[in-house]
């Protein structure tokens, strides 16, 4: 693949992340060297709740919702910036020394399917170069989109960069709001795979909130006393999208509570326990049925984000996975919660180099595209 090797020696990045959950920012700090990737630094800044309650009704429609998006690009930009400084501090390097800034944005919109597809993440990258001198690269999904794929999951080109194994076929499970899988055969000639494959902690975020005042279910705890309810969680399994083949894509747009309301007929009359339970169900078995059906040669599942803290969610994907080993990324170098954020690096890596950053097997695009746009300093 274009630039996944050659790289030049000492180029530090800087990578931002925000996923579907929208709970904060990722930063790390990155020296890509020789091939080899090392995070210097990470460093987590979450979202003021003014911010991210904005940010939560804009991903849904609403009124007066464009000088809402107005003012929410720009709040998220001065995010970004301090996170930028904030992680500079804590690793001592100087503005001078980052050659870019990757900024995946915060999605607030992602419609791959509509008449005219589009995808629509804030942070203005304008600036988020002003505020800290760094060169950003910025909106790399929609080229991808332009090109006729889907825009997402674009990790799954660093996934094969730097987490493919010759002797083995591999899957990279990502658990952040939404669930994605890359599948990495042994033999690179069989082609990568890698798509949402639902849920991961989106729904079961929302419904402990709604419940419990609490924006996650700590270690899983709350759903490992519910009871799974079968026929919920068959009339959940029955939505079209977990019908959909690969390439696909989707987000909170579609996976909410309206989503579950409509699908849950009378939600009262199940304790909200027992709903936490069943929506944890939904996602292990709509990642099971996924790796058993696009990756039946599976050998080793790598799992990263920030779903790998629910500590029942991942006993319980062991479970259903006794065959295959089931491990996280720390075994591989890099901490769960900051290979999204790596990724991103990386792809402003590529951007910059004048590669591409883009599967075509895996978003559905009809060609290899470099990403994004570059916001110089």
């Amino acid at each position: 693949m274009p630039g996944s090797t050659g790289i030049d020696t000492r180029a530090h990045y800087i990578g931002l992340m925000s996923g579907t959950s929208m709970d904060g920012i990722d930063a790390v700090l990155v020296t890509f060297d020789t091939g080899t990737v090392t995070v210097q630094g990470h460093t987590y800044h979450p979202w003021p709740q003014d911010l991210k309650n904005t940010l939560r009704r804009l991903s849904l429609p609403g009124e007066n919702e464009i000088d809402t998006l107005g003012v929410a690009d720009i709040e998220v930009a001065i995010e970004f910036s301090r996170a930028v400084f904030q992680l500079l501090k804590q690793t001592g390097f100087q503005p001078e020394q980052i050659k870019a800034i990757g900024s995946h944005g915060q999605t607030i919109r992602h419609r791959p399917d509509a008449v005219h597809p589009f995808t629509l993440q804030v942070g203005d990258p304008n600036h988020l170069a002003e505020q800290t001198g760094i060169t950003v690269v910025a909106d790399f999904r929609r080229r991808d989109i332009a090109a006729e794929g889907q825009g997402a999951p674009l990790a799954p080109a660093f996934h094969a960069a730097f987490l493919h194994h010759p002797a083995e076929e591999r899957v990279i499970l990502n658990l952040g709001g939404i669930a994605n899988i890359t599948v990495l055969p042994g033999n690179r000639d069989k082609g990568i795979i890698g798509f949402d494959t639902g849920p991961a902690n989106t729904l079961m975020d929302a419904w402990s909130m709604r419940c419990q005042q609490r924006p996650y279910d700590q270690d899983g705890a709350w759903a490992a006393s519910g009871h799974i309810q079968l026929e919920l969680l068959e009339r959940l399994l029955n939505a079209d999208y977990f019908k959909q083949p690969a390439p696909k894509s989707t987000g909170p747009e579609l996976f909410n509570l309206d989503w579950l309301e409509q699908r849950c007929h009378k939600i009262s009359s199940y304790k909200p326990e027992d709903i936490q339970a069943t929506l944890c169900a939904l996602s292990i078995e709509t990642i099971t049925r996924a790796i058993g059906q696009y990756a039946p040669r599976c050998s080793r599942l790598i799992c990263c984000g920030g779903g790998t803290a629910n500590t029942f969610l991942m006993e319980q994907l062991g479970q259903r996975l006794k065959d295959i080993t089931v491990e996280d990324t720390t075994r591989h170098g890099i901490p769960p919660d900051q290979i999204e954020a790596t990724a991103f690096a990386w792809l402003a890596y590529q951007t910059v180099e004048g590669c591409f950053g883009n599967l075509p097997s895996v978003t559905g695009a009809s060609h290899p595209v470099i990403l994004g746009g570059i916001y110089q300093a």
